[in-house]
């Protein structure tokens, strides 16, 4: 049987599932999809397809890469899909094609558990409370059954904890060969199946950021490539330029600055007084950070723009003074690793990451080039300098550039939300691709017209006044309680997320409807007790901002109603935002109808495609903000969701949604006698 023999059947709904696997439907986007990705994976070239919500694009990509014999790399935004892919559809696709390939997963170091730190962090433990104590004592116990060392497999694991640092390595902290587990380390492991493998699954994040640290993974295993396939590819650019250029943190000093005082003080006793340097290097790095603090109003997150001299906000002088007494500081360690390595080959390579560490930090006191993005990040983990380019598009050139005689000669991108034309010209100019690169826009088989409806409510407040996230939570009361729960509230801020966490738990007080906010437990825990509120007997509506705009799936009647606290326009004192513009208007054109509207629309797009999941969905999409339907760029918006009624006014809101609960009764009741 031919490759295209095999793979038109399953798509078409034609061959029988096997035992225990469940059917497939017949999709024709799917099948369309399937054949250009077949034609692509066959002549090579380069093929670009947006496939709408429900095309089943997943299976639409595997199927022809499984058959084609190549080896397949796949790359993923987020690790949820890398584990879902390795897991779960390739798995299950091969057993229905009944092929062998050997799959693979590779994530970065961070992901697995590092046998030897986490032997440290038992020895260390008194720097643990209780709660860090007790979920250290469940890593250990399931470090002694799992094979993978994936971090992945314990569900309620604490990801933003700071346990994740202590059991995990770096490429800064790991020893290498000199590691007395180095035979047993899950890294190595799983690089060395990742090797062996035909097919692999890795993320976007490791995928560039191993282009540029060259560490032994995706730099080394591309090359034996001969298809490259990203998936969630309108999440690329965004990943991507965090790993071009070049950055320096506060981060890295002072996980230099522990290994100096474990290893100075192991190898070196006494002969540098180490306790005394990786303090004063302590003193001056929060001296710097609490320098930006006061920039950032009080100390809170963010990000400040950076081109000249300091970073915009920062008393000028005080921040050269400040990194001046952090670059002297760094210098005298850097000595006094250097005067002593040679009775301490332990100090060697740390003395070397002080020079580095050093000459990064002084690199960014010069202005920063042209057609660079520079920046200034505070965030919990400290303070990070970022210099990067504007777009991924000359990296991605240049890692393309090497399929010329081996390598891949095969790359797909996809992704629900590419462009606003049928070019795809959103994604095209971030990636570089015009001319280069075949597309295809396969539409959503689903009947939004049928499924859903659209509502812009008019509110008290207007979406830009700062209370704006109260007003939305006072009005989405009373069609939270007509449903039930049932409904998931979008944020597009940390600050609105927090004003309507406050709001609905006030108005839903008494209703018995549990108010789920994203912060308060994991990803995962939420997701599956919100899918639990389909059950009359389990209300809840869940709030949430960031990940969960794009990326979650909550078929059935879980989810009918939708809200989207305003229109998701990118911060205007974002630096990206602001260097994109810039540059954009350098080279003539408006950056707010070339860069802020289309950023602006994927995002709307991305985030109401949470709300029709399957053929069955029905739903409200309530989109509280008036500039949608009051301000001209309201239909280019507009036009990027999918075809579906507008409900004009409050009581034809009102009344979707009570046909709505009827539907849902009806069903969930059945026939009466």
């Amino acid at each position: 049987m031919t490759t295209r023999e095999a793979w038109i059947p399953l798509l078409s709904g034609e061959a029988a599932a096997p035992e225990g696997e469940p059917e497939l439907h017949a999709r024709p986007g799917q099948l369309q999809m399937a054949q250009a990705v077949a034609q692509v994976l066959a002549q090579g070239g380069v093929l670009v397809v947006e496939a709408g919500t429900g095309v089943g694009k997943t299976y639409a990509y595997l199927l022809p890469a499984l058959l084609s014999g190549q080896r397949v790399l796949i790359s993923t935004a987020t690790r949820n899909l890398q584990d879902q892919l390795f897991l779960r559809d390739i798995p299950g696709l091969l057993r229905r094609l009944g092929l062998h390939r050997r799959v693979a997963q590779l994530k970065g170091r961070g992901s697995y558990l590092c046998l030897h730190r986490a032997g440290q962090a038992r020895r260390e433990g008194h720097f643990l409370n209780l709660a860090e104590l007790r979920q250290l004592a469940w890593v250990e116990r399931w470090a002694v059954a799992t094979r993978s060392g994936d971090l992945a497999e314990i569900p309620d694991l604490d990801e933003g904890g700071r346990l994740i640092p202590l059991i995990t390595s770096t490429q800064d902290n790991c020893l290498g060969r000199r590691c007395g587990q180095w035979a047993a380390c899950h890294v190595n492991e799983a690089r060395r199946q990742a090797l062996a493998a035909e097919v692999v699954v890795v993320n976007h994040h490791l995928f560039f950021a191993d282009q540029q640290v060259r560490e032994a993974g995706v730099a080394e295993l591309l090359p034996s490539m001969q298809t490259v396939i990203f998936d969630e590819a309108h999440r690329l650019n965004d990943i991507a330029v965090q790993f071009l250029g070049r950055q320096w943190s506060t981060g890295a000093v002072r996980r230099l600055a522990s290994q100096v005082l474990e290893v100075g003080m192991g190898e070196a006793r006494g002969f540098q007084p180490w306790p005394d340097l990786v303090t004063l290097l302590e003193r001056r790095l929060r001296e710097l950070e609490a320098l930006v603090g006061r920039a950032l109003t009080g100390g809170r997150e963010g990000r400040l723009p950076w081109s000249v001299g300091a970073p915009e906000g920062v008393d000028a002088p005080a921040w050269s003074a400040a990194v001046q007494r952090l670059l002297a500081v760094l210098q005298r360690v850097r000595q006094g690793l250097e005067c002593t390595q040679d009775g301490a080959p332990g100090l060697r390579p740390l003395a070397e990451r002080a020079r580095l560490l050093h000459d990064e930090l002084a690199s960014f006191q010069e202005d920063a080039p042209p057609g660079l993005l520079r920046s200034l990040e505070l965030g919990r983990m400290g303070l990070r300098c970022l210099q990067a380019p504007l777009t991924m598009a000359d990296a991605l050139a240049v890692t393309m550039g090497r399929d010329t005689g081996s390598g891949p000669q095969s790359w797909v991108f996809t992704s629900a939300t590419l462009g606003l034309d049928e070019q795809l010209g959103w994604f095209m100019a971030q990636s570089g691709l015009q001319g280069k690169a075949a597309t295809l826009r396969v539409p959503s088989p689903f009947d939004h017209r049928r499924q859903a409806a659209l509502h812009v409510p008019s509110l008290s407040l207007d979406a830009q006044e700062p209370d704006h996230g109260l007003a939305v939570a006072t009005w989405a009361g009373e069609p939270i309680r007509r449903l039930g729960g049932r409904t998931l509230v979008l944020a597009t801020s940390l600050r609105a997320l927090g004003q309507l966490a406050a709001g609905l738990q006030r108005e839903l007080a008494g209703s018995g409807i549990e108010v789920l906010v994203q912060g308060r437990g994991s990803r995962r825990a939420l997701l599956e007790r919100f899918r639990q509120g389909a059950g009359a007997d389990a209300p809840c509506v869940l709030i949430a901002s960031g990940a969960f705009w794009e990326g979650i799936d909550v078929p059935g009647p879980a989810l009918q109603l939708l809200i989207i606290d305003k229109l998701p326009f990118p911060p205007p004192d974002d630096p990206v935002v602001q260097a994109r513009s810039r540059d954009l208007a350098r080279q003539g054109q408006r950056p707010f109808e070339t860069f802020v509207l289309p950023e602006t629309a994927m995002s709307l797009r991305q985030g109401a495609g949470r709300l029709i999941r399957s053929m069955e969905d029905l739903g409200v999409l309530v989109i509280a903000d008036e500039r949608l339907v009051a301000r001209s760029y309201g239909q280019t918006l507009l036009q990027a969701l999918p075809p579906m009624p507008m409900l004009e006014g409050h009581e034809a809101f009102m009344e979707a949604l009570a046909r709505l609960q009827a539907l849902t009764r009806a069903s969930t009741t059945g026939p009466t006698s």
